[in-house]
């Protein structure tokens, strides 16, 4: 008898449609194995032979965190290149490496936890480097074209499965898994969302992760916004996977449920499909779930909705058709191509922000390359680890010769002196192979997080330490050899990292004054220095006998800006490299404080200028600064540029390459300019090159060229769908250049606050000397809607929009004016609705909250205090002819309210005299109004005292 092979189950036939065997596969599985897919471990089904899956894999710029692989310029660096085209080949080129990578360690996912569409709203915010632009198109091109390229073009099988990161309104590192961002309806649609929606509508995401803040009260992860917005602009089966430790904060440090159960519970039924939390234990997440079933806060349909969307990616990423995949077998990994790819990026980053002739670098000229990041290449935490890399300083070796180039670095060289009269002292490292490179030199990048190197000790002579000051006292010590000082778990001082970096920097120190001398406190663990009997330590305060703090005297054996003086005065032209070390002062857990550049840098860039006034500075950086420009013959900014930013930084001051970025976000002139971090209402604060009144530093798209380029030709065809602009460009300089022509808008004469100005496309072209160009853009006409919080929904309004073209925001060349039908404004119909609490035109001193935990918002004195006040603005609101005689409100908490009109005295007052259980016990307050009959077009003002919450107001005859 022929033996028959066991027949092929459905969810394994490729020639079925992937929602039929999702279904088949899905109805095979028990609740424990649905339950446990869940986590972001999920673990793998032997019996049906479905393999473990693992949700996130790091890829900003690069393959992150595991191990060597490509990497291209920071995130605001390919914003910088406004090039979707660039963008999309490093997209595809990250997923190769993705796919190749996986192909040899299975721990490298095909869930891609990218990219980071956070728009860059306010410039200390200490991811920066992640976002594209504080613009919503501009990222959401950029974030498309990223996406586009991580997916890969075939029709059915995507080559990763990208996540965009991190759902919503986040721009604050300090307290962010506590602090809500208060978001207007206004600012909601047209900022926040925007970047979110257009990049989904593209279909090319797989999903997206929240962010860990809350908004509107609301923690994002019970969010019903995942729900009500994000599946709805798109068919697809999105994945929602929680940002790590995020499920058990709304217990743990929001304090928003009281149990885990409620808090698992909740976030399944907003959305959440994959719980990123206690690392590869998926023990705790499932026994939440189960203990949710339990309660009967879920249904196992609950949990297979959410199954469901995992298995949808999976199945889109070729996981149960091997052989069907085309991605399948990649190899593709630092590759020729790549490399190219990474050097082109990083060329095209590079922004020009002021040239008074001094750049290209005149021929055969001497040039002292200067300053702390002069010699570097610095990685962000979501790099992978360089193959490749290039410094300022060898890129221009390479291209001018080392005989033209000088280097100083400006570190203030030091010995460090004890009470006792000894000198701290780095001890030799080991001298065995695995930490010397080819040429028996030792390598730091091998001895990172040795704790078998000797700990430093003490002598009479002492090793001369490198001090960098990275501002706000925070610096850096390293020892001759290119060891920093660190301190490893056992609390001793070693001469043992390549780089500042982790999750908790254990590099960084602060010279703290006391008495006659100093104390080294250490940053990482927050204590100071002392000296012991076997090493030099931090201090143990947990001892019964703990070792007391060591007072050092710092020793200056040479000044950073004498060495950079000498050097500038030798060369006929400076460059002065400045900026950030991406894990110090502005990053993931850490805001900035301020826009300023270091103290110690600040004191290099005026010891090159006073020497020799043809003094560049170049700015690599992950994000803006404010320093004095007027005076500087030529700045350039690029972030950090990845394994090639060396070569190309060179090869732009050369002349090789004509600097074409453009800044994605506002520099602002000083800290002044900026609203608090936490104030996230665009609209009100004047954020943002969108709403700024004040005169930039440098303006959002500003960017220079060796090149000139003319506008002309400006023509305006409108029709029911879109408005259709047509210009030509001409490079009227005599080099080859890159121009990158913009388009924006604005309502001449809006009846609510609208943009000064808003980007409504661009694109960067390649001209020859003299070449000309015609560029057409396609502007729906949605994209001249606003939010109108009147009517709860877009709203074209009737009359004249300036079309303006230029390359820059404020660098307009070509101007005109279209007149567009719309719907005109009505009145509020306040009569039958009343009023939205949230739906304010203006207001002071207030903040949205959560009304009910599950949806619903209010309003509340941000200041939560009993004398806090706060104001609301309701413009044109109709109450009708017949007039109206009381005011109701929905409040919770304690306080009172003041009802008054068109700014006058307060016609109803309402109590609540008794705080409510609960802030989400909204009572019913009515007061009659002392007017006779309200009626007509009023503005209504409304102003709360006290910590009292507002829902809803209401009026009646």
């Amino acid at each position: 008898m022929t033996a028959h092979p066991p027949p092929v189950p459905p969810f394994r036939d490729p020639q079925l449609p992937f929602a039929k065997r999702i279904d088949d596969l899905l109805q095979r599985l028990s609740l424990d194995e649905k339950v446990a897919f869940l986590h972001q471990f999920a673990p793998a089904v032997d019996r049906l032979g479905v393999a473990a899956f693992r949700t996130g894999q790091e890829a900003l710029h690069g393959v992150a965190w595991m191990g060597p692989a490509t990497v291209f310029p920071q995130a605001v660096g390919l914003g910088a290149t406004w090039n979707p085209g660039l963008v999309r080949r490093i997209g595809e080129a990250v997923s190769q490496e993705v796919r190749a990578m996986r192909a040899r360690d299975d721990r490298v996912g095909l869930n891609v936890w990218a990219p980071t569409v956070n728009l860059l709203r306010h410039p200390l915010w200490g991811r920066n480097e992640e976002g594209y632009s504080e613009d919503p198109r501009l990222t959401s091109a950029i974030a498309t074209a990223y996406t586009r390229g991580l997916r890969g073009d075939h029709p059915t099988y995507w080559r990763t499965a990208p996540v965009l990161k991190h759902w919503l309104a986040h721009n604050n590192e300090t307290g962010r898994d506590v602090t809500s961002s208060s978001v207007r309806p206004r600012v909601l649609h047209e900022y926040d969302l925007r970047a979110f929606r257009e990049t989904v509508e593209a279909g090319a995401v797989s999903g997206v992760m929240p962010a860990y803040n809350l908004v509107n009260g609301r923690p994002n992860h019970v969010s019903p916004h995942l729900s009500e917005h994000l599946r709805r602009w798109t068919d697809e089966e999105l994945l929602v996977c929680s940002d790590a430790g995020a499920p058990s904060n709304l217990v743990d440090s929001e304090h928003y449920f009281d149990t885990h159960e409620e808090a698992t519970a909740a976030a399944l039924l907003a959305g959440v499909d994959s719980f990123t939390d206690h690392g590869t234990d998926g023990s705790k997440i499932t026994a939440r779930v189960h203990g949710a079933l339990a309660r009967g806060l879920l249904t196992e349909a609950d949990v297979d909705t959410a199954v469901r969307r995992q298995l949808a990616v999976r199945f889109r990423l070729g996981e149960f058709d091997p052989e069907q995949d085309p991605h399948a077998g990649a190899a593709d990994f630092d590759t020729p191509a790549h490399r190219a790819l990474a050097q082109e990026a990083a060329e095209q980053a590079i922004v020009l922000l002021r040239n008074d002739g001094l750049l290209p670098l005149p021929a055969g000229a001497r040039v002292a390359v200067v300053g702390l990041l002069a010699d570097e290449c610095k990685l962000d935490w979501y790099s992978g680890t360089l193959i490749h890399r290039s410094t300022p300083l060898e890129g221009l070796y390479e291209r001018l010769g080392a005989q033209r180039v000088e280097y100083a670095e400006g570190v203030d060289r030091i010995r460090l002196k004890t009470s006792a009269g000894a000198f701290l002292s780095v001890p030799e490292a080991d001298a065995d192979d695995e930490v010397r490179g080819a040429e028996g030199a030792l390598d730091p990048a091998r001895l990172a997080g040795r704790t078998d190197l000797p700990p430093l000790t003490t002598d009479a002579t002492g090793t001369e330490l490198a001090l960098a000051d990275w501002g706000e006292g925070l610096l850096t010590l390293r020892a001759p050899d290119g060891r920093y000082l660190s301190v490893a778990g056992d609390g001793y001082l070693r001469a043992s990292a390549d780089q500042p970096g982790g999750w908790v920097v254990q590099e960084t120190f602060r010279l703290e004054p006391h008495g006659s001398g100093h104390l080294l406190r250490h940053i990482g663990t927050g204590r100071h220095v002392s000296v012991t009997a076997d090493g030099v330590k931090v201090a143990d305060a947990d001892q019964e006998n703990p070792e007391l703090p060591e007072v050092f005297e710092p020793v200056v054996v040479e000044r950073g800006e004498d060495a950079v003086a000498a050097a500038a005065a030798r060369a006929d032209v400076v460059v002065v490299v400045a900026g950030n070390d991406p894990h110090i002062n502005g990053r993931e857990t850490e805001d900035r404080t301020t826009l300023r550049l270091p103290l110690h840098q600040e004191r290099l860039l005026r010891a090159a200028r006073t020497a020799n006034e043809r003094t560049v500075l170049a700015l690599v950086s992950a994000y803006p600064y404010a320093f004095q420009a007027a005076g500087l013959p030529a700045v350039l900014w690029t972030a950090h540029g990845g394994q090639a930013a060396g070569t190309a930084l060179a090869r732009v001051l050369a002349g090789d390459v004509s600097p074409a970025g453009r800044l994605p976000q506002t520099w602002y002139e000083d800290d002044a300019d900026l609203p608090d971090l936490l104030d996230y209402d665009v609209v009100g604060a004047r954020q943002t090159y969108l709403y700024f009144e004040g005169t930039p530093l440098f303006p959002f798209g500003h960017g220079l060229s060796y090149a000139s380029f003319g506008y002309a030709d400006l023509a305006v065809r409108t029709d029911a769908d879109a408005v259709r602009v047509t210009f030509t460009v001409t490079n009227t300089g005599d080099v080859t250049a890159d121009e990158v022509a913009q388009l924006y808008t604005r309502a001449a004469h809006p009846s609510v606050p609208r943009p000064r100005r808003e980007l409504a496309a661009h694109r960067r072209i390649t001209l020859a000397p003299g070449e000309r160009t015609e560029l057409t853009f396609e502007v729906p006409v949605r994209a001249f809607e606003f939010w109108d919080v009147a009517q709860g929904r877009w709203r074209l309004e009737p009359g004249a929009y300036d079309l303006l073209a230029g390359a820059s925001s404020e660098d307009i060349r070509l101007r005109t004016t279209v007149t567009l039908d719309g719907e005109p404004g009505a009145p509020r119909p306040v009569r039958e609705r009343g009023l939205a609490a949230a739906d304010f035109d203006e207001q002071s001193g207030v903040e949205i909250v959560d009304r009910a935990k599950t949806s619903g918002e209010a309003v509340t004195p941000a200041r939560h205090t009993e004398d806090a006040t706060g104001e609301l603005i309701y413009r044109a609101c109709d109450f009708g002819d017949g007039g109206i005689a009381v005011v109701t409100a929905d409040l919770a908490g304690e306080g009172t309210l003041e009802f008054s009109l068109d700014g006058g005295p307060a016609l109803a007052r309402l109590a609540l005299g008794t705080p409510t259980q609960s802030p989400y016990d909204y009572v019913p307050v009515g007061a009659e109004i002392a007017a006779e009959g309200v009626q007509g077009v009023h503005d209504v003002h409304i102003r709360l005292r006290g910590p009292l919450r507002l829902a809803h107001v209401g009026f009646s005859g």
